[in-house]
């Protein structure tokens, strides 16, 4: 599912290799190559004077007329991996997937990076790092390689080496992709305050819209770990006048909605956004909050989505999945089992709420420790996260 690591794009479609770049996303979708050219992969749900569309027919009539031609090529994958995000839909990644891998015998340093973008998707995060690092051999300026590796440590929670990535970002002299590193490795590593400055001085330097929208988002998850509501709903409300949709934007806010027992808003809010398995997930939240008659509906089909990620092999759903489980089918022993697996993974806070929250459900304590033991560790100051650590009865 969508995380910090998807939510970077934004930064990185404006500031790393030319067009070349996650709520919690949806389940992985599988690469198809479409058996004609004259094949229709999606009728795409742009809104009026949305130039997306003709840009995708432009760029797939350029891989048309010239199917080796890998900047082409990548150009016409990178859109899809960018529509992905945007819409939280991960058929596109799939679209995006089965382009790069035409090339695998000869990668380009764009396709390279490509390819990391998508097996980081996948939580493919070991090989990932493997073909940032190897664009960073090649050339040890190129900024978007250090912005995914300082992206992918962070979600690992390996600061030190996030810090790293962030201080070559300062050496490179890209100060927006060094404000957004060095104020969530600051967030994440128990400097919140620390945090806001570090994202406001990017703030005040970004120019894209991608950019502050990508921004103003973590600046409104800092705020929200602060407890500040009124500040954190400020900066969502900036994010969203920006205008273009986001899927890590539309999951937080609406995370951040429920929080403050505002499940109507939601309902509102994700009307037209039951094809994300992760927004259908907080919608239907609310539905049920609500008591509309809908919830059943929206239930059903969520258990038939985890079920075929299942058959397809699909792992990176699970701590969605330990949501639904936890909070709609009121099965906190699944839950728990399935947030401790996703949490070997992926260690943000939402990772370690979902655990914690299931473990305190499940009367299984122990099975948060590493919940527990990274907030001791990193020093994270969310006061939310703290006391579910205390009502698991586990000691620090």
């Amino acid at each position: 599912m969508k995380s910090f690591i998807h939510a970077v794009l934004p930064v990185l479609i404006a500031s790393a290799i030319g067009a070349v770049a996650g709520a919690p996303g949806a389940a992985y979708g599988a690469p198809f190559t479409p058996t004609s050219d004259a094949t229709v992969l999606e009728r795409l749900p742009f809104r009026a004077g949305d130039t997306r569309s003709r840009t995708l027919a432009t760029l797939r009539a350029a891989v048309a007329q010239a199917p080796a031609d890998p900047v082409a090529s990548a150009a016409l994958a990178q859109a899809y991996f960018e529509l992905a995000l945007a819409q939280s839909d991960p058929r596109y990644v799939g679209y995006a997937d089965a382009i790069v891998v035409r090339f695998a015998d000869r990668m380009t340093p764009e396709l390279r990076m490509l390819r990391g973008s998508l097996r980081q998707y996948r939580h493919g995060f070991e090989e990932a790092l493997a073909d940032f690092e190897a664009v960073l051999l090649q050339d040890p300026d190129a900024a978007g390689a250090h912005a995914w590796r300082g992206a992918i440590f962070l979600v690992q929670a390996r600061y030190d080496k996030a810090g790293a990535e962030c201080a070559a970002l300062q050496r490179l002299q890209r100060p927006v992709l060094y404000g957004g590193c060095a104020g969530m490795t600051q967030a994440y590593s128990g400097q919140l305050a620390a945090a806001g400055v570090s994202l406001q001085q990017a703030v005040s330097l970004a120019k894209d819209p991608g950019q502050r929208l990508w921004l103003h988002t973590r600046q409104a998850e800092v705020a929200s770990w602060q407890g500040n509501a009124r500040q954190a709903e400020q900066f969502y409300r900036q994010a969203l006048a920006l205008g273009q949709d986001d899927g890590y934007l539309l999951s937080a806010w609406s995370d951040f909605l429920l929080d403050q027992g505002r499940p109507a808003e939601v309902v509102t809010l994700l009307a037209n956004w039951e094809s994300s398995d992760a927004l259908l997930l907080r919608l239907t939240e609310a539905e049920s909050q609500l008591k509309l008659p809908a919830a059943a509906a929206h239930i059903q089909a969520l258990d038939d989505r985890f079920a075929a990620a299942k058959l397809r092999g699909d792992t990176t759903h699970r701590a969605e999945e330990a949501r639904f489980q936890l909070r709609l089918r009121n099965n906190a022993a699944a839950a728990v089992r399935l947030a401790a697996q996703s949490y070997q993974t992926q260690k943000e806070p939402r990772d370690a709420r979902i655990l914690l929250e299931a473990a305190v459900a499940a009367k299984d304590g122990e099975a948060a420790r590493p919940a527990i033991d990274w907030l001791k560790n990193s020093g994270f100051e969310d006061v939310r996260l703290r006391v579910l650590a205390r009502e698991t009865k586990v000691s620090p």
